[in-house]
């Protein structure tokens, strides 16, 4: 797996400040798209123990709230199984900061009825995702005053308890006090 950034400040991709990777090839060539460098999946540098390294240093600060995986497509099954050593290392190391995951694919007609049936790796990958933001950018519904989302066909949604009940359950935001 490529990715195409490490962020290690990020205030945009979920609630308070993260740790943000952006990895490399995404099949849904949204219009418009803000990272269409980041569809080519040889784009960028090859992702190693070393970026698994330096992701988990830059988590270990208590004011870093979690981790947020976009793309580029986390959910490509090439970058699933790229991320889980990752995964599996931030949830060990770090199980009270969250993991927050955008994704073009839908959670209940792609992710849960296609992919979770099929693959190990997806069933896996959403063990360790508390929130997922799904669903294409889709430009005629761009909405900037969303929060975390760029158009209305987007959900934010609570990956755990929508696996405990079977059935879409959006996230709800903690108000930020001032």
């Amino acid at each position: 797996m490529n990715y195409a950034d490490i962020k290690r400040i990020d205030t945009a991709n979920g609630t308070g400040v993260r740790v943000s990777l952006f990895v490399s090839g995404c099949n849904h060539h949204c219009k418009n798209c803000f990272n269409q460098e980041a569809w080519d999946f040889n784009y960028g540098k090859l992702f190693t123990e070393e970026q698994i390294e330096e992701i988990l240093g830059y988590l270990d600060h208590e004011y870093i709230a979690g981790l947020t995986l976009l793309g580029g497509e986390p959910f490509e099954r090439d970058n699933q199984i790229g991320l889980l050593p990752l995964l599996r290392k931030v949830k060990a190391k770090f199980p009270e900061k969250n993991i927050w995951c955008f994704t073009g694919f839908y959670y209940d007609t792609e992710i849960m009825e296609k992919m979770y049936p099929r693959w190990q790796c997806t069933r896996e990958m959403l063990s360790y995702i508390d929130v997922l933001v799904d669903g294409r950018f889709e430009e005629d519904k761009k909405d900037l005053t969303l929060k975390f989302k760029g158009s209305s066909n987007q959900r934010t949604i609570d990956v755990q308890e929508s696996l405990k009940e079977g059935k879409i359950v959006l996230h709800e935001f903690e108000e930020t006090k001032m």
